[in-house]
């Protein structure tokens, strides 16, 4: 079962994905609002089926291990600077979490996602000056700090915390 949000009450929709193929087009009917928003089925990833391939790279995730919603989130990375920060209407960041954690910033901080000069990814985790700061494996970021991080990095931000998941074939662990 997957879940969908209403873009104007926020209401949750839920409905077996298993019976449409990806890139299938849905429209939906808000049950509290009336409001009728359509959206296109994505791949497990995140990424939308019918994106050029150098659009779709799988480049990483973040996997939300503890929120007041106590449901999974895995929250797929893009290429360049990714905003990471409470999702809230009317604030665009990259990762959005759905927490009700107040010490959580609307844009709490940013990973880089690049390659260094061998091709292989690599990830810069530096805080967006938010209230309650950026803990990095329960170190607190400095204003300034640019630190990498790696697979299996754990950070802080407010009383949630992430874990990094790098793709399997940059991950040699796995």
């Amino acid at each position: 079962m997957k879940k969908v949000r209403c873009p104007k009450c926020d209401t949750y929709i839920q409905f077996d994905e298993t019976k449409y193929d990806l890139g299938q087009s849905l429209v939906f009917v808000c049950p509290d609002c009336k409001k009728e928003f359509g959206i296109r089925l994505r791949t497990s990833k995140g990424t939308r089926a019918d994106l050029p391939e150098e659009e779709t790279e799988n480049v990483g995730e973040l996997v939300v291990i503890e929120n007041v919603f106590a449901h999974k989130q895995v929250l797929p990375l893009k290429m360049g600077d990714n905003t990471i920060g409470k999702r809230n209407k009317g604030v665009e960041v990259d990762v959005p979490i759905e927490t009700n954690d107040p010490s959580m910033d609307r844009i709490h901080c940013i990973l880089h996602v690049g390659r260094d000069k061998k091709g292989k990814l690599c990830y810069t985790l530096r805080d967006n000056d938010s209230m309650t700061g950026t803990f990095l494996m329960n170190n607190l970021l400095l204003p300034k700090d640019r630190l990498r991080i790696a697979d299996a990095s754990v950070f802080t931000l407010g009383a949630t915390t992430l874990i990094l998941r790098e793709p399997a074939q940059d991950n040699p662990t796995e």
